[in-house]
């Protein structure tokens, strides 16, 4: 397997404040927000946020011209009145029982979106070449609605923020077990910008979109946006020798052919096998190191410039605080090595607030090795037929040879 070369430290700036736990939608929402402090807490006990060339940055509200970049109006302020009433806005996703109406909706998605633009600064300014925002990653939000948890597009936030900020192309790279929808259909049109999703089919799982043969539109201005869109629709029950398998059969190719200028990847670790939502079958060690090839793809083709974000992830004491604390700590040029002891203090805080015993290391002891796409395509494999599928609709766009050579 490739691994990346790694400075010893690199600027980056880490969202953060409590303030983004009021998130919450109510008391028993798959989406738990004691998963964002456990993350915290577990990169503060490996002294992760004290590198001197990692920032703190606590967020703010964000301005409706913010969210205006990504958002339409009235989706805005139905939001706002939504908060304020507490009554739903159907029309526009708000108050479905995956995505209920609180208080704090407008402004806790709000603040989670300034994250974004917050990472998108800092990259631009090169006050940092990484960032990172584990409280976001909300890709369902749309241009006009709401759905799967998500209120508001960060990660959308962030690309549009790098475009006007001179950027020509982005790369969006998602690798949540659900498809990237929200993400995909805001920038459907654009070809500035490649969304990359690879995920469960959604004949089987939510949202039930990202299809090989959704790859992009036309701009305002009559440029084809065609090719830019690229999902790899793979099957129940893939784990990390497949997805890893999948990634680098498609990935590298088409992100060398675009020729970004900046990455924001998306990193839901809902693709845990014991994630509750799923029936992906992936371990701690696959997706640290799709974390790894992510890092790495930004290193070769963007100088280095790279935002990531959180996504799902409801395994919220077991799974999401290891899988998202190895993040930062790629992120920040130090990945932990994978047998790492879990520290005690933080096995015991989970123990005592929450009730949950913790594993004691950093990895789940799986065997990382996936079959290089160049060895072959065996068409008896579903995953392999996901991945033909895929090079079929989007290589030829690209001057790439769809098939196996």
């Amino acid at each position: 397997m490739t691994q990346p070369s790694f400075h010893a430290a690199v600027p980056t700036t880490v969202i953060w404040d409590p303030a983004l736990l009021e998130y919450r939608f109510n008391a028993t929402h798959p989406m738990d927000p004691v998963r964002l402090d456990l993350t915290h807490r577990l990169c503060r006990e490996f002294g992760i946020l004290d590198d001197p060339l990692v920032r703190l940055v606590a967020p703010g509200i964000a301005d409706d011209a913010t969210l205006l970049t990504v958002h339409d109006a009235d989706y805005v302020e139905a939001v706002k009145a939504a908060s304020a009433d507490g009554l739903p806005a159907l029309q526009h996703g708000l108050g479905t029982e995956d995505t209920p109406v609180f208080p704090q909706l407008h402004a806790g998605a709000a603040r989670i979106a300034e994250g974004g633009r917050l990472c998108a600064e800092a990259v631009l300014t090169g006050e940092a070449v990484h960032a990172v925002n584990f409280a976001g990653g909300l890709h369902h939000a749309g241009r006009a609605r709401a759905g799967g948890f998500c209120v508001y597009n960060d990660a959308a936030v962030a690309v549009q923020r790098l475009l006007d900020g001179g950027l020509s192309r982005v790369v969006y790279l998602d690798v949540d077990a659900h498809h990237g929808d929200g993400t995909q259909d805001i920038f459907y049109d654009d070809p500035r910008v490649m969304t990359i999703s690879l995920h469960q089919t959604g004949v089987s799982l939510y949202p039930g979109t990202g299809f090989p043969d959704e790859i992009g539109g036309t701009a305002p201005d009559g440029t084809s946006a065609a090719g830019t869109v690229v999902n790899v629709a793979l099957p129940p029950h893939t784990g990390d020798a497949g997805w890893l398998r999948a990634f680098h059969a498609v990935v590298p190719p088409l992100v060398q052919a675009f020729a970004p200028e900046a990455v924001v990847s998306q990193h839901g670790c809902d693709t845990h096998e014991e994630d509750p939502l799923t029936d992906c079958r992936l371990s701690i060690d696959g997706q640290r190191q799709l974390a790894l090839d992510i890092a790495h793809l930004a290193e070769e083709h963007c100088r280095d410039r790279w935002i990531a974000t959180g996504g799902g992830g409801y395994e919220v004491h077991r799974v999401v605080p290891r899988s998202w604390t190895h993040l930062v700590a790629i992120a920040a040029g130090d990945p932990l090595p994978l047998r790492t002891a879990v520290p005690e203090p933080w096995r015991d805080y989970v123990r005592r607030t929450c009730g949950v015993e913790t594993p004691e290391r950093m990895h789940d002891d799986a065997e990382l090795w996936w079959r290089s796409w160049e060895l072959g395509y065996d068409p008896a494999d579903a995953v392999d037929r996901a991945v033909m599928q895929t090079r079929k609709e989007l290589f030829p766009h690209y001057g790439l040879d769809p098939w196996f050579d």
